[in-house]
């Protein structure tokens, strides 16, 4: 017969309470332009979904904003131009890239599809 190892625990690790300042302060935080809210929470010492709860609790939701767009005529695009590539990625994570001449119907319909997030 032999022995077995013995885990001895001294301590019991308590669950942190967060008082609603606290709570506001961390949200707040990871509102600001630029924030992460993974690296928020990681300096809280808390998973970053704790923090979206938190943001679901307090009603908070973040401002997400669109630039306008404006579709030059085709009168403006005449001549030697290096039309490039636009990329668009959506809030439901779809990702469109448009290069050269587009009909402008076709790509509207397309934009409209993929903001309401239905794909195939």
């Amino acid at each position: 017969m032999t022995n077995g190892g013995v885990e001895v625990i001294t301590s019991v690790e308590r669950r942190r309470r967060f008082s609603p300042a606290e709570k506001q302060r961390l949200v707040s935080a990871s509102l600001e332009p630029g924030a992460s809210v993974a690296a928020v929470a990681r300096e809280a010492g808390i998973h970053p979904g704790q923090l979206y709860g938190w943001r679901r609790q307090l009603g908070v939701r973040p401002r997400i904003g669109f630039a306008p767009v404006r579709i030059a005529p085709e009168a403006a695009l005449a001549g030697p131009v290096d039309r490039g590539a636009i990329e668009i990625e959506f809030a439901t994570g779809a990702r469109m890239r448009v290069t050269g001449a587009v009909d402008a119907s076709a790509l509207t319909a397309a934009v409209a599809v993929l903001a309401e997030g239905r794909r195939r």
